[in-house]
């Protein structure tokens, strides 16, 4: 299989694999494709994964450049995550899976409730891309 190209900068991606996950990561702009029904395997849970996945103001998504699937090139969505940091992300129209910008996914795990049955899953992807850090000016 030929590697998707990212939705932002255009690069290659990598494929990075760990038990049932296999994840997209662009190594050049750091952010990460999840396939459709990935993330809710981290969650351990549909329900509890989709309430997060929908739970926050959809005003946060507000000024963000608009994103194309790496799959099918259509039009992504803008969503907000519920939790005490919510996080902006992008979800194919067509349900092909989700993108993360640097750092998202990270914040998304730690702020996602308990993962019972993807806790190891998503403790390794919590250290392989850890939150975006905020550099001084």
């Amino acid at each position: 299989m030929q590697p998707m190209d990212c939705p932002v900068c255009k690069e290659a991606m990598i494929v990075v694999e760990y038990e049932a996950v296999e994840i997209d990561f662009c190594v050049s702009c750091r952010g990460v494709w999840l396939d459709a029904g990935e993330l809710e395997l981290l969650f351990g849970d549909q329900v509890v994964a989709d309430r997060f996945l929908r739970g926050g103001d959809a005003a946060h998504a507000a000024g963000e450049a608009p994103r194309r699937c790496p799959i099918c090139d259509g039009k992504m969505d803008k969503h907000v995550t519920g939790g005490p940091e919510p996080v902006v992300y992008d979800q194919c129209q067509r349900n092909h899976g989700l993108w993360f910008d640097e750092g998202e996914l990270a914040s998304v795990l730690k702020h996602g409730g308990d993962m019972p049955d993807g806790g190891a899953v998503a403790a390794w992807l919590r250290n392989l891309f850890p939150e975006r850090r905020e550099t001084a000016s």
